[in-house]
């Protein structure tokens, strides 16, 4: 039995090969990196990461959070139907127009709607078609229970990877000014076993599943699922805000989990699971916008030193520990106001720098650090500043 249940592991790894949303993904992260790219170099004529980053952030949190829910989901027998991992790869590829719609409360919930509207219904489909006709309300509880691991698994992301780093970006204010914010844009993939009904292999054992869908007999299916976020951060630092929002998706998660778990009892609840969790994470998406409009801008022009906005990669300022968020309000014993001022600093002392800085807890610390030929001639900071035109520099 050991071996037929490692046969079919590998089985089900070399499916997700087949799946088109795997690839997809992969294309999808590429875009949002060369299109970031392509906006940073606009804002400040560099660009803070390559244009890999977002490839490079697609898969290795997302194996291992895979790999936890998949645990728990094959544990507990939840039996996937196939026509639902068509319905959500399709909508996946329907709502990736906006990457926040690759959240699980979109692609899962309106997939247990659809499901609930096709079942048992003669759907003209080829090769597809004949999925639909077997379904029944039994399979709902495993659905919307899934819904709710999926979104605690995008929480995670959210909080250990969401936070790593951010996108400066420069926009104008309702008075026409020139501020800061910060933009997270992130694409995962999570791959998650799925026990899906067939004749492929037989549990071994009698508790499992803990219902019945069709007949006895499961096949495993490493299915990847798509999770995208979008923020954008302008009153507060942007490892706050995303940890904000991180905090509030693995809560809806828990509750959407707990709500579905009823499921099992009153068939109805599995539909408001999915439903809950639809207007739960756009109440989230919407108390963000209304909170971040409420406050002022973080990163703006100030009257006493210079906001960090950015720091590049192995940059002098990278080695120095400066922060985003931090202000540097002398350079080598001169106060500096703006941009102008900081650089023409730098310039009176090229083999030293010494920064009084003020840390995003209101204290003052100083760092210095010696110049060399080759570092960055504005050792990598990026400031709020006027939009420089794309393409005049390189990054």
């Amino acid at each position: 039995m050991a071996q037929d249940w490692f046969i079919e592991l590998l089985k089900g790894t070399g499916k997700l090969l087949l799946h088109p949303v795997f690839y997809y993904c992969l294309f999808l992260a590429a875009v949002l990196g060369v299109s970031r790219v392509k906006r940073e170099r606009k804002n400040f004529t560099v660009r803070a990461k390559d244009a890999y980053y977002e490839l490079r952030q697609l898969f290795p949190l997302g194996l291992a959070v895979g790999a936890i829910i998949s645990i728990i989901s094959i544990a507990a027998g939840l039996a996937i139907p196939f026509a639902a991992i068509i319905l959500v790869a399709a909508l996946t590829l329907l709502l990736s127009f906006k990457v926040r719609l690759l959240a699980p409360s979109y692609t899962i919930g309106f997939a247990v709607f659809a499901l609930f509207y096709l079942a048992g219904k003669n759907v003209s489909l080829p090769y597809i078609g004949e999925f639909f006709t077997g379904l029944d309300q039994k399979m709902y509880p495993s659905i919307a229970i899934l819904l709710g691991l999926l979104i605690i698994g995008e929480g995670v992301l959210i909080l250990k990877n969401g936070k790593k780093w951010t996108s400066p970006k420069l926009i104008r204010s309702k008075r026409g000014q020139t501020v800061g914010v910060h933009e997270a844009k992130r694409l995962w993939v999570l791959p998650v076993f799925l026990l899906v009904p067939g004749d492929v292999l037989t549990l071994p054992f009698e508790w499992w599943p803990l219902f019945e869908i069709g007949g006895n007999t499961y096949s495993l299916l490493l299915v990847p699922f798509a999770v995208g976020m979008h923020q954008q951060i302008q009153g507060m630092l942007p490892e706050e805000g995303v940890r904000q929002l991180g905090g509030r998706v693995v809560g809806l998660g828990l509750v959407v989990t707990l709500i579905a778990a009823a499921g099992y009892w009153y068939p109805v609840a599995s539909i408001a699971a999915a439903a809950f969790a639809i207007i739960g994470r756009e109440a989230i998406t919407l108390f963000q916008r209304i909170r971040e409009d409420s406050k002022p801008f973080y990163f703006s022009k100030k009257n006493n030193g210079v906001m960090i906005l950015g720091i590049l990669p192995a940059s002098p300022a990278d080695k120095m520990a400066l922060r985003v968020g931090e202000m540097i309000t002398k350079v080598n014993g001169t106060p500096v106001r703006d941009e102008k001022t900081f650089y023409e600093a730098i310039q009176r002392n090229r083999a030293h720098c010494k920064l009084d800085v003020l840390d995003t807890n209101g204290q003052i610390r100083f760092v210095q650090r010696a110049l060399y030929e080759g570092d960055h001639h504005e050792l990598g900071i990026l400031f709020v500043q006027d939009e420089k035109k794309w393409g005049s520099a390189a990054g």
